[in-house]
């Protein structure tokens, strides 16, 4: 979308650099993290299986997206490195450039959450990071209805903030489906291509 302002009845998320990940640890303990489009991701990220079996109950599903720090920016470089690495060359690239997870829903707590609304969602993945005092590499997605402070985090640039996601408060949840409205910050798209060989 050409604006970044904050419509009535829609909430503001940062838009990350980073991959669109969905994780869930199932009634068995067993971990999957996959991409968008259903690329099975764990083998490459060891330090997302551990931290979930650590921190969070079985039967829970989130969306998110999955990144990497170096230094004080989201470095998409180092993430791309490490998707094709496995056992022992992986458990290296953890050790080196672990990734984090930002949650922006709860799609799964023991139950199917996906036809409730975003708001109760988000309120329901507030109280469960809560309850469970989750840590690194765990981190929950800041969310608002202050169209202020929405524009607030498009000077998060430097960081590797690409731009806002809005999401419709009272909208259930449609895997696959692309209902969001997204605004990407033309400075930081410059910077990106800056950044990539032969940009």
């Amino acid at each position: 979308m050409d604006s970044s302002a904050l419509p009535a009845g829609w909430a503001a998320e940062p838009k990350w650099d980073g991959y669109r990940a969905q994780l869930a640890v199932d009634a068995g303990g067993r971990v999957l993290l996959r991409s968008r489009r259903g690329t099975d991701m764990t083998a490459s990220f060891p330090e997302m299986r551990a931290a979930a079996l650590a921190q969070l109950p079985e039967e829970t599903g989130l969306d998110g997206e999955l990144v990497v720090w170096e230094w004080d920016r989201l470095a998409f470089e180092r993430l791309q490195q490490r998707l094709a690495r496995r056992g022992a060359t992986a458990a290296q690239a953890a050790r080196e450039w672990p990734a984090h997870f930002v949650a922006f829903d709860l799609v799964h707590r023991g139950d199917d959450l996906t036809g409730w609304p975003y708001a109760r969602r988000r309120a329901a993945l507030g109280v469960r990071f809560a309850e469970r005092g989750v840590t690194t590499p765990w981190v929950l997605c800041p969310s608002t209805t202050d169209p202020a402070l929405a524009r607030e985090w498009l000077s998060w640039t430097s960081a590797g903030v690409e731009g806002l996601c809005f999401k419709r408060l009272e909208e259930s949840y449609r895997g696959g489906v692309r209902s969001w409205r997204k605004y990407k910050n033309r400075m930081n798209c410059i910077r990106r291509n800056i950044r990539q060989p032969g940009g």
